[in-house]
């Protein structure tokens, strides 16, 4: 199979498989304070099928400017807000230029959440389109995916970006609390013991709303959070998700609104009803 050289950019792959991650209530990332992008390496991956040549079966325009291409319709359902899909994709540019893409990771896929801005408001819309099974390349103007930000000599300021994209299938949560539902997608087998009653938790996390993606990020300062179940102020969902989280494990956390900050929101962060996505990596579960 082909091989090409392409560059490793620190995007969602990086940020869902390396979990750039964090949150808690107490400390909030400026809106302008994103994690620190190293320069891109170049890696050599296998072209996959997802890359190569494919028909188009039907196409939808949709008024933002995103164009969806259909070249397989799957029968399985539809993505909902809140739940964790595995997706195969890649991302470029129009000059051809792969930027992004699980591929470029050595992976068959990855674990995708849905609903919470997680590759910006272009791939929320586009997906809301979509179904399980469903195989296509979507269209996303400039305006719906960076921007105006760039990663130097890398993505350009003001690009538009061309993704190839398959939902492959649902991930079940590996436990549900009150609601609360926690995706375990990297677990150490060596790590014993549990965060319970009389353990102490570390943990980073990158926290994120609807309408506020990554608000909270305690990999950019590298500081992560200490945790005991009797602390005041954290969120009372993420609390009983933790639960039984061992060192090393790397989970989604999805909170319902009611188990967060209910109606009343948090300062100008989160919305009144609004529920939370906890993108979490322990560091260590160690007794009090």
């Amino acid at each position: 199979m082909k091989t090409l050289k392409l560059r490793l950019t620190t995007s969602f792959a990086v940020l869902a498989m390396l979990l750039i991650s964090t949150s808690c209530d107490s400390t909030v990332v400026e809106k302008d304070e994103e994690p620190v992008l190293e320069r891109p390496e170049v890696v050599e991956v296998e072209v996959a099928k997802i890359d190569q040549e494919n028909n188009v079966s039907d196409t939808l325009n949709l008024d933002n400017g995103i164009v969806i291409r259909w070249f397989e319709h799957g029968e399985g359902e539809s993505l909902d807000r809140g739940e964790v899909f595995y997706i195969d994709y890649r991302v470029q540019l129009e000059d051809g230029s792969i930027v992004d893409g699980n591929h470029l990771l050595k992976k068959d896929s990855i674990p995708f959440p849905i609903g919470f801005q997680m590759q910006g408001k272009g791939w929320d819309a586009a997906i809301a389109q979509l179904k399980v099974g469903d195989f296509v390349e979507f269209f996303l103007p400039s305006k719906l995916a960076r921007g105006e930000k760039e990663i130097e000599g890398l993505i350009p300021a003001n690009s538009n970006n061309i993704v190839k994209l398959r939902i492959l299938s649902k991930m079940k949560p590996t436990r549900t609390v009150d609601g609360n539902k926690v995706w375990v997608f990297e677990e150490s087998k060596k790590s014993k013991l549990k965060f319970d009653e009389e353990e102490m938790i570390t943990f980073h996390t990158i926290t994120s709303s609807s309408s506020n993606p990554m608000y909270t990020n305690t990999f950019a300062k590298n500081q992560p959070f200490e945790l005991r179940l009797e602390d005041y102020g954290t969120v009372p969902g993420l609390k009983k998700a933790l639960i039984n989280a061992k060192s090393s494990d790397r989970m989604f956390i999805y909170v319902p609104s009611r188990e967060a900050y209910g109606s009343k929101g948090y300062l100008d962060v989160v919305k009144p009803n609004e529920d939370l996505l906890y993108n979490v990596m322990v560091m260590d579960v160690v007794k009090k």
